[in-house]
């Protein structure tokens, strides 16, 4: 007889008691700065270092995201035993590196309960360790008191009380004590109040009758007059509009402006895409694009919503505060599958620091998903990208805000203030692709006076960019959005497959991809691709669902077409383009009414309208061309 599995229970949770270890790096940050290849070097050799002396240890590593390292022991002695030893070791190998280069190690050791899922842990236990460890110096080591109530007597080695420690979501302080390593130190405990046997007596019943104190008010509170809290939400992987990735997942939500003047959300919105940006370029990450993240932007919404509707793990918020020449930024990853709050920071810096703190939030970020910082070439990509002066940062991000708004206005606007970053920085290669894209979507739209000048001049523009940065994948979609437009389609397809090499998280890199193959008759592989763009943004503007759209209706996928061009409509009501397409799917599928009332909204948008004029400008192969002509010939149009 087959025993039947109830999928429905909840999968049982592993509790243990362990000793936690927790390592990271003092100034890792500027380390990575100043070189990052060789940070790497070190970094890697040392972790191959510690890792070895957890397993001397008797120890288990159970996680090495980015410069921090978490093990776990059996034996707490164990645990402070490896550490004195990986210390003493790293502080030998530092002696052959200049004092500007030496990498040290903080560690925190704990012993707590944690929660084990495969081969990671976490839990409270983790999350002391980690704060232990925060409060070590460099090169040094912090243990909690109940590591110290285990190890006392047990090593050589001195110790000093650091008192009692507030940790975030522990209700209860931390005691921690620092290690002392130095043989004289061994046997002593600096700055431990002692009580007298009497006194500890009286404080022992003191504490206890303070205890049923409290005890019986919360009970009194909890049956009287506590409201009932609300239930802490979670992910439902049912509820999830897409299955989730196979690595590290994120949506960014725009930072909230705290500064009291609605004219400074500039910098929080630049800020914002700035991170998008940076944790796109890692090939190892899945990360949500702007149009998308930014579609919750002034709204109020939980983050378990945003990663249902976007299929992502990790969420990202936070906020800015800008006045003056100081910059007050907070920042916090959470984990939508359990509720948890991964990490959190609060950064007080003057806003010259703001290049550096880009990085710092996006490494943070990174190690907080445990996807490991160990490719110099995506190091290398930051610096290359890194404006310096902070001036044309500024005018960057107010030409952001304007383009993103897609009218004739808007970009009217925004033109002068790219060109003013680019007159500030030469080097700072981002002002150059978007004042590309402006000049050559220009042209798309109908407001260039000269769109021969303005395509040559985006393609300049694409090229002086690429001069800087040859790695750069926007200035790469750029040219293939410019050889489309020429009908140059080997070019055009060359570029758009060099972007999504160089960004796979880049929506609008999928996008040109798909345009590209649709015009040059592969539109299945178009489909696909058209698909990618829009897991990348799910909530994107009308285009993305025009090359969907396109690709559907040349496969003779009708319905198909029609729901993608109506999710079009919805962002864009006067989308011409999807009215077009909607008169040829009814009409190819015999829907005359529906045909008839599209046509109406294509000549209420454009009363001039013409075939031979509209299809003209697609690009399309003939056969394509004459099949679109007919359907729209047989809705009506002429």
């Amino acid at each position: 007889m087959t025993t039947q599995v109830d999928k429905t229970r909840p999968r049982e949770v592993k509790r243990k008691l362990t000793a936690i270890f927790n390592a990271d790096v003092k100034g890792y940050s500027r380390l990575m700065g100043e070189d990052e290849e060789g940070t790497i070097r070190t970094l890697n050799t040392y972790k191959e270092v510690i890792t070895g002396f957890v397993q001397k240890h008797q120890g288990r590593v159970v996680g090495t995201a980015g410069d921090s390292m978490l093990a776990e022991f059996s034996s707490v002695v164990d645990a402070v035993r490896c550490a004195v030893g990986i210390q003493e070791e790293l502080k030998d190998r530092n002696k052959e590196l200049s004092e500007d280069r030496r990498m040290e190690f903080r560690i925190g050791v704990n012993l707590g309960d944690v929660v084990e899922d495969g081969d990671t842990i976490y839990g409270d236990g983790v999350n002391i360790a980690e704060r232990v460890q925060s409060l070590a110096d460099g090169g040094g080591i912090c243990i909690s008191g109940t590591v110290y109530d285990h190890v006392e007597n047990k090593l050589s080695l001195g110790y000093q009380y650091l008192g009692e420690q507030t940790v975030k979501n522990i209700a209860k302080p931390v005691r921690v004590y620092r290690v002392l390593m130095e043989p004289e130190a061994a046997g002593k405990v600096i700055g431990e109040k002692k009580t007298k046997p009497i006194q500890r007596q009286m404080a022992t019943i003191g504490l206890v009758v303070a205890a049923i104190v409290i005890v019986a008010a919360v009970v009194v509170w909890r049956l009287y007059f506590r409201p009932t809290p609300p239930p802490v939400e979670v992910v439902s992987k049912e509820k999830m509009a897409f299955p989730l990735p196979d690595k590290p997942s994120i949506a960014v939500l725009p930072f909230v402006n705290v500064s009291g003047d609605p004219k400074e959300d500039y910098f929080s919105d630049g800020l914002t895409e700035q991170i998008i940006t940076t944790l796109s370029s890692y090939p190892r990450l899945f990360v949500i694009a702007r149009q998308s993240s930014f579609s919750y932007k002034g709204k109020s919404v939980k983050v378990q919503q945003v990663a249902e509707e976007l299929g992502v793990q990790y969420v990202l918020e936070g906020s800015v505060q800008k006045s003056g020449d100081k910059l007050r930024i907070t920042a916090q990853l959470i984990d939508a599958m359990t509720g948890r709050h991964v990490w959190s920071e609060r950064y007080d810096r003057e806003l010259k620091d703001i290049f550096a703190l880009q990085d710092e939030i996006t490494i943070n970020v990174m190690n907080g998903m445990s996807a490991e910082l160990t490719e110099g070439e995506q190091a290398r990509r930051w610096t290359k990208r890194r404006v310096t002066n902070l001036k044309a940062l500024e005018k960057h991000y107010q030409a952001q805000g304007f383009f993103c708004r897609h009218t004739k206005e808007d970009h009217d606007i925004a033109r002068p203030l790219f060109e003013e970053a680019i007159e500030l920085d030469p080097k700072f290669v981002w002002p150059y692709v978007y004042l590309g894209y402006l000049h050559a979507s220009a042209v798309l739209r109908g407001w260039s006076e000269s769109p021969a000048k303005s395509l040559q001049t985006a393609s300049e523009l694409a090229q002086k960019a690429l001069a800087i940065d040859d790695s750069h994948d926007g200035a790469h979609s750029l040219l293939s959005f410019i050889y489309r437009m020429k009908r140059q389609y080997d070019k055009a397809l060359s570029e758009a497959e060099r972007a999504v090499a160089l960004n796979p998280n880049s929506s609008d890199a999928y996008m040109f991809l798909g345009s590209v193959l649709g015009s040059m008759g592969r539109w299945e592989e178009s489909v696909l691709y058209a698909k990618k763009s829009l897991r990348l943004s799910p909530f994107p503007g009308a285009a993305p669902f025009a090359t969907l759209g396109r690709a559907y209706f040349m496969t003779g996928q009708y319905d198909e077409s029609v729901v993608t061009f109506k999710r079009a409509l919805k962002v864009s009501p006067n989308f011409l383009e999807a009215h077009v397409y909607l008169a040829a799917c009814y009409s190819s599928m015999s829907r005359d009414v529906e045909a008839t009332a599209a046509v109406r909204e294509v000549l209420g948008i454009d009363p001039k309208f013409t075939i031979e004029s509209y299809v003209k400008r697609s690009g399309f192969k003939e056969a394509d061309i004459e099949r679109l002509s007919a359907a729209l010939r047989k809705a009506g149009l002429k």
